[in-house]
């Protein structure tokens, strides 16, 4: 497993378990962390940038293997970057590394749209006791949503058997805080409702083709699993990717080695928190750019004082404010993305649904339906390029938002074109943003 073979080349296959540590059960053959051989193989001093790249939400290793597949034969297959990088950086030599982490969906990818079978599920059931964390009394209330999901599937109002399961369940998730906006990604949400949550999914969510309302009634449970997603892509990143990370740039230190990362939905948060660490003691030193595409994370991340709640910085600030990123952090943001632009407010608790093209910004929105925002001048809108058109970031610090509709569109289902991002014209603003400063 731990090398992934491509057209043109290769990449690293790195893998971390729920809790952030480097999994163990798939050695490289001389022994240790598969992290060691990375580290050796990147200061050996064959390469010039690596490109550190982190998925959303993939099951298994198998989807996430697929997923890099993709991602890195649409880089492959554009050339005239690749040269464009070799004439900036004379002896141009990429290496790239694939994380790989147990994030399951947060959305509704297994429900379908609410099949009448649903509630009786055991298999269901035991997807969200992983989803969520095995714990004592876990199950127990699960299966009590469930089977008012199926008994009442066409209820108006969320029935109490199953308010009391969700109040319980939530209890059982000591770990996820409610700091509101500002907080870390994994406590940046209000007091848990599921009432609310349920009326809100009943006034932004039409019940499913089969005339039932399990959508709504399973609409708490989804936001649970939406949150226990956040806090798991905090711990992985800030945990052993940044430990990981550290070890690497020291080993490097001296050598002209530039780093680039780039995440996809919850992957965001997972490269965004490698950075800025737990705290300053932790963050790591500078990279060259960074890729935050469709990103599952608050659009304050990145703010200096958040509108809905002054005073407070975004989580992420540090990486603008300690000139974490040397260069470029571009964005992207998709209209079709129905799984950013519905299901995550719809998952952070905000009381309505959120019109993308709404001139206000709300409380709670993602960065791949609304770019970085409370950015001031660090941020610069713009319209994606195709791939044969230049962008004007090389090098230069600063966040760029990049307006994909065009080209990140279609799918089907709850997610849209969530994951609908293989396309030339991302990978080349990728690569864009890698370029270095012109002389």
């Amino acid at each position: 497993m731990p090398y992934q073979a491509t057209k043109n080349g290769r990449y690293a296959l790195l893998c971390f378990d729920g809790e952030g540590r480097e999994r163990t059960d798939d050695p490289d053959g001389r022994g240790g962390l598969f992290s060691k051989t990375i580290v050796d193989d990147v200061s050996s001093g064959q390469y010039t940038d690596v490109f550190i790249l982190s998925h959303g939400w993939m099951g298994d290793v198998d989807a996430a293997k697929a997923q890099y597949s993709r991602w890195i034969a649409a880089a492959e297959a554009l050339s005239a970057d690749r040269d464009a990088m070799v004439a900036t950086r004379p002896g141009f030599k990429e290496y790239r590394i694939g994380v790989h982490w147990p994030s399951l969906p947060w959305g509704d990818e297994e429900l379908g749209f609410g099949a009448p079978s649903f509630g009786l599920a055991d298999d269901i059931l035991e997807t969200y006791v992983e989803r969520l964390g095995d714990r004592p009394g876990l199950r127990e209330n699960l299966r009590v949503v469930f089977d008012a999901a199926a008994a009442q599937p066409d209820a108006l109002v969320l029935p109490e058997e199953a308010k009391e399961a969700y109040l319980n369940i939530n209890e059982l998730l000591s770990e996820l805080g409610t700091g509101g906006e500002g907080a870390s990604p994994d406590s940046d949400r209000d007091d848990f409702d599921p009432a609310e949550t349920f009326n809100q999914a009943k006034g932004a969510l039409p019940p499913s083709f089969s005339g039932s309302a399990l959508e709504w009634i399973l609409a708490p449970l989804r936001q649970l699993s939406f949150w226990k997603m956040k806090q798991r892509a905090m711990t992985v990143g800030s945990g052993g990717m940044n430990k990981m990370f550290r070890t690497l740039q020291s080993r490097v230190n001296g050598q002209d080695v530039r780093f680039h990362l780039m995440g996809h939905s919850f992957g965001c948060i997972v490269v965004s928190s490698m950075v800025a660490g737990r705290n300053e003691a932790e963050q790591t030193r500078p990279i060259a750019s960074m890729a935050l595409v469709q990103g599952a994370m608050s659009l304050w991340s990145y703010c200096h004082d958040i509108p809905v709640k002054r005073g407070s910085p975004g989580y992420f600030l540090r990486c603008l404010s300690n000139r974490l990123v040397d260069g470029p952090i571009i964005t992207t943001r998709s209209r079709h993305d129905t799984a950013l632009r519905i299901y995550y407010p719809l998952a952070a608790g905000v009381a309505r649904q959120v019109d993308f093209a709404a001139l206000d910004l709300p409380t709670y929105g993602a960065v791949g339906t609304f770019g970085a925002q409370g950015l001031g001048g660090e941020a610069t809108d713009m319209a994606m390029k195709t791939a044969r058109e230049q962008y004007a970031f090389q090098g230069v610090r600063g966040v760029f938002n990049i307006e994909a509709s065009e080209f990140i569109a279609g799918g089907q289902g709850a997610s849209g074109a969530h994951s609908k991002i293989n396309g030339p014209e991302v990978a080349h603003a990728i690569w864009q943003a890698a370029l270095p400063k012109a002389d």
